[in-house]
């Protein structure tokens, strides 16, 4: 038994069982149903039989499922900065996170189009707990990270991860996805945990991080939604945390989350890669000693990287104009915009809730406050 066999994705040897065992299920129905309207379910089920490899489940299957949900709940996808990316070489895309399952499955689908190395993918094992759910991740090249773990298990857990993390990267020549950190973000204000830094520093000699940080080629990621297809799922978290509340999930939260993220309409969509962060890490090993400050400043400067270039729509400066009652970037915007902004606003919020109204503004209008201490960002 591999150490990793706890947390990894299928090997191309047991993708053909997997795809068995989950071939009559109806959730692959309603996906296969899905991707492919027009096909009968013998023929995508002869097709899925003959799948030996990740790569080919998921340029043949995942790929085309992804391009239908755009097709259906966006406007489409556009894309910056993946030409400056070696098409052989292998990194650490560290992201905001927005969509439980999208925000790295559009990742894999702009690294495919650009020819350059797709991911394996970190998802929390809360988000897998069902049998099906479980076994199409693993055959999507995702990687669990542990959730909910006692101190000491967790510390061995991040170590198993960190080290896993390493492998694929500097012995797999396999890019790895992790979000800046755990959870997605809920109010629009987007921020690089230390923790997921610190995690992945454990792969390394204690005394060498920077250089190890080099080694793996960080690149940061900005992912944004002009409308967030769960944005009314969070309010009542949004809620209760300004409350001081200690706020307790539904049973079925997250999948109804799931589903919610990838069916709910979103509009445009735009991923942004920055360059690797080299000569940043270079400058944070020699102007700072304290390896904790080191990690501190490395997950500052994650979230610059992201902020800066987080792409803001009309939708983002609407609610800031609203939020604050001004109309300070109305040039950014159409009245049209407002008032389909507005509309949405009416049918997700209650209005009589002015605390829910204002986290929902708000949500929209932290990038654009983040973006402001940028200059010339905006």
């Amino acid at each position: 038994m591999s150490k990793f066999d706890s947390i990894r994705p299928y090997y191309d040897s047991e993708v053909n069982e997997g795809i068995n065992s989950i071939l009559h299920h109806p959730m692959m129905k309603a996906m296969m149903n899905f991707t492919y309207p027009d096909l009968d379910e013998s023929d995508w089920k002869e097709q899925l039989k003959k799948t030996h490899s990740i790569r080919d489940f998921q340029i043949n299957f995942i790929y085309e499922s992804v391009q239908k949900v755009l097709e259906r709940s966006s406007d489409g996808l556009t894309t910056s900065g993946f030409d400056q990316l070696d098409k052989n070489t292998s990194y650490l895309f560290i992201s905001n996170h927005r969509d439980i399952i999208l925000d790295t499955s559009l990742l894999n689908v702009s690294l495919y189009d650009h020819q350059l190395i797709m991911t394996a993918s970190a998802i929390g094992d809360n988000l897998v707990k069902k049998d099906f759910l479980l076994k199409l991740s693993k055959l999507n090249r995702n990687f669990l990270v542990q959730r909910n773990l006692p101190p000491r298990e967790l510390l061995h857990s991040s170590k198993l991860m960190s080290e896993y993390i390493g492998q694929l990267l500097l012995r797999e020549n396999r890019s790895v996805w992790i979000a800046q950190r755990e959870g997605r973000t809920k109010d629009g204000n987007d921020a690089t945990h230390q923790g997921v830094i610190k995690m992945l520093a454990m792969g390394s000699d204690e005394n060498l991080v920077m250089d190890y940080f080099k080694k793996i080629k960080i690149v940061p990621v900005s992912i944004s939604y002009e409308y967030d297809p769960t944005d009314a799922l969070k309010m009542p978290q949004l809620i209760a945390e300004a409350n001081n509340e200690i706020y307790i999930k539904e049973k079925n939260e997250d999948f109804i989350t799931l589903l919610s993220g990838i069916m709910g309409q979103k509009k445009r969509i735009h991923i942004h890669v920055a360059g690797v962060l080299d000569q940043e890490i270079d400058q944070i090993k020699s102007s700072i000693d304290n390896s904790n400050k080191q990690i501190q400043a490395l997950a500052q400067t994650i979230d610059d990287a992201i902020l800066s270039t987080y792409k803001l729509w009309p939708t983002n400066f609407i609610a800031y104009d609203l939020l604050h009652n001004t109309n300070r970037f109305s040039t950014h915007y159409t009245e049209n915009e407002k008032m389909l902004f507005e509309r949405r606003l009416e049918m997700k919020i209650d209005a009589a809730n002015p605390m829910a109204t204002e986290s929902f503004l708000s949500m929209y209008a932290n990038p654009v406050v983040n973006k402001m201490k940028y200059e010339n960002a905006l």
